[in-house]
């Protein structure tokens, strides 16, 4: 599974002969295998390097078992270099060559779903899940002491003041707060061996807030989302969740930055937009931050002896 320093190697590859990068869309919910092969066929015309060309085909055929949704191929036929990268997530297609690797889609898919732990907790327990790139990595349980309901009258007050349990005995809010305490010791280990670096809360209004409140205020800042989830969910409803709130996040993040760019153009701050103003800045190694639109695209030349962009 791709990983940030698999993802620095590449990055790191630069040679005088061409790279070829490759991204292939193969999710089986939105067309046929036969249809992704006549995709990479189509792909593969683009470029002429027979050999490079004959080693993506040969990963096709004999090593890449399509149940992923897509695929990261990177060739240099004459450097012996050759790196393969299946996914859970759906890639655009793309063919590009280079220099150096194409990294810009697997940079996009590493910030946005690598690291993601989920924990669904209620009263007596938890379960936690680790997700890095829309694949499940791990998943854990503990589960506490057996919470009896044994009513009383008037509001409850757990931990720090709250009145979170209405009409329970002294017990079992006892009871309660022990098994909330475990659950938080749990998930901060969890989340510490699995490198977690968003998390996701599942579970009852009155649980979620008692839960997040337990934890380290270093996770708190993690969490990015909650939403209502039994705790017997299935793995599947789990993951689905996850990625929506996520991909909701995320592009709740894009627009926030996108338009803290525009906003600090327009009144002269440390920003510029459009292609020739952004030029400069990169010519100039002024770049601090760089946006840009998903498949844009426009012919450019690079000074060979300065690389100077026009």
């Amino acid at each position: 599974m791709l990983n940030e320093n698999e993802l620095r190697e590449l990055a790191r590859f630069i040679v005088p002969d061409p790279v070829v990068s490759l991204y292939l869309n193969t999710d089986s919910t939105a067309a046929t295998k036969d249809a992704y092969r006549l995709r990479l066929r189509n792909l593969l015309k683009e470029i002429d390097h027979p050999l490079d060309v004959a080693v993506i085909q040969n990963y096709f055929q004999t090593d890449y078992d399509w149940t992923g949704r897509g695929v990261a191929v990177f060739s240099c036929a004459p450097q012996n270099f050759f790196r393969a990268y299946p996914l859970a997530l759906s890639l655009p297609d793309l063919m590009h060559i280079s220099d150096r690797p194409s990294l810009g889609v697997l940079a996009r898919l590493l910030d946005s779903f690598g690291g993601y732990g989920v924990i669904l907790v209620d009263k007596q327990g938890a379960r936690a899940f680790s997700f890095h790139l829309g694949a499940l990595q791990e998943q854990e349980g503990v589960l506490g002491e057996v919470v009896k309901q044994v009513k009383r009258g008037g509001a409850s007050t757990v931990v720090g003041g709250r009145s979170m349990f209405a009409g329970v005995s002294r017990h079992v809010e006892e009871v309660i707060e022990r098994n909330m305490k475990e659950s938080a010791a749990f998930a901060v280990r969890f989340f510490e061996d699995a490198h977690i670096r968003r998390i996701l809360i599942g579970g009852t209004d009155d649980n979620i807030a008692l839960f997040r409140g337990l934890l380290p205020k270093a996770f708190q800042s993690l969490v990015v989302g909650a939403f209502p989830m039994s705790m017997s969910a299935n793995q599947s409803e789990v993951l689905a969740k996850a990625m929506q709130i996520g991909q909701e996040a995320d592009e709740k993040r894009e627009n926030t930055m996108v338009n803290d760019l525009i906003t600090q153009s327009a009144q002269g701050a440390d920003a510029v937009i459009g292609l020739d103003n952004t030029l400069d800045a990169a010519n100039t190694d002024r770049i601090n931050t760089l946006v840009v639109l998903q498949g844009y695209q426009q012919p450019a030349y690079r000074c060979k002896n300065c690389s100077y962009l026009t």
